[in-house]
């Protein structure tokens, strides 16, 4: 960048690009040891080229002097950009990256085909009230250890508990308290009311019901205030979109973006663990499939909550119906 920032960013898959903008905090680098966030990625990749980046004092890239804010928030997305070819691509925000990436799609029609917004907001001064906003950052700032425990568990309550763990120590790896403390700040200062009109690219709004970090009602407000946007509602209370049932997710993403239905389960699963998932289609508890197959118990359990995991889903239902979807 021009102030001698170095951005870092990488990118999965081929076709169209789709300029992902990040939630609060990210690291490339360890994405992939999350199995739900790597499942989530490689899903959104399929048919397209996925390009993320770590902001400033984030993941992979460098400090910074200057303190965040949405106008070097949309400096550094445009370096990114800038890095892309002529033609308009696709931008999605999650989190505190949806206002941003509404910002540069108002400000650069000319560049974004399509967007997509999951789990933002209008304004951020509105997403928790005076009292919780106060305590989270003094939390943050003072003890990131149990500030960074805490947002887990606000941002991902359908995760398992491992994966919570794993989920805390994530954020620590991304950022200092400092750098995590001004980012959680900025995203309660951020504010598009004045953008919404602006926004000229097809739009799709999506938000889970109970989302616990962004109410409902400021999908609502980015869906009635961007002219023809369509909003999914979709159950849930995770606000990390590959936390609960990814695919859901995942789903009406690709449909909008005109992409074929995600078949990346059924890439990532080993031999076996297809196997697993066939006979839970089947039906069969932990013990009928450790009977199956000659192995004990715990072993199948252990077969069953990995492929949870790649799947980015919450019950053996919904492998039932992952498994069913795949063989037809």
């Amino acid at each position: 960048m021009a102030d001698g920032t170095a951005v870092t960013s990488a990118s999965i898959g081929a076709g169209r690009p789709l300029l992902y903008v990040s939630g609060w905090l990210s690291h490339l680098e360890l994405d992939g040891e999350l199995p739900e966030q790597r499942a989530f990625y490689e899903s959104l990749a399929e048919g397209c080229c996925l390009v993320r980046y770590d902001r400033a004092g984030c993941g992979l890239s460098g400090p910074s002097l200057r303190a965040p804010s949405m106008a070097y928030e949309l400096d550094q997305l445009r370096a990114v950009a800038s890095t892309l070819a002529p033609e308009p691509f696709d931008v999605m925000g999650s989190s505190m990256g949806a206002p941003i990436a509404l910002a540069f799609a108002a400000a650069h029609p000319e560049r974004v085909r399509r967007l997509v917004l999951y789990g933002g907001w209008v304004r951020g001064s509105e997403i928790s009230s005076p009292e919780v906003r106060d305590h989270l950052l003094g939390l943050v700032e003072s003890h990131w250890g149990l500030g960074s425990d805490v947002l887990t568990d606000i941002f991902a309550p359908d995760v398992s508990p491992a994966t919570r763990r794993e989920l805390g120590r994530y954020q620590r790896a991304s950022s200092d308290a400092a750098t995590a403390r001004a980012l959680l700040a900025l995203s309660y200062d951020l504010d598009v009311s004045e953008l919404l009109a602006d926004v000229r690219a097809p739009t799709l709004v999506v938000h889970r019901s109970q989302d616990r970090a962004a109410p409902l009602a400021q999908a609502e407000a980015l869906a009635d205030g961007i002219h023809g946007s369509q909003l999914v509602v979709l159950p849930g209370r995770s606000h990390l979109p590959w936390a609960g049932d990814a695919a859901a997710v995942v789903a009406p993403i690709r449909r909008f973006l005109g992409l074929r239905a995600s078949r990346r389960g059924g890439q990532v699963l080993t031999a076996r663990q297809r196997e697993v998932a066939a006979l839970v289609g089947e039906g069969l508890t932990n013990r009928e499939i450790a009977a199956r197959l000659g192995i004990d118990e715990r072993s199948a359990e252990g077969h069953v909550e990995r492929i949870r995991l790649r799947l980015g889903v919450r019950s053996r239902a919904q492998i039932a119906a992952w498994f069913t979807e795949q063989s037809g």
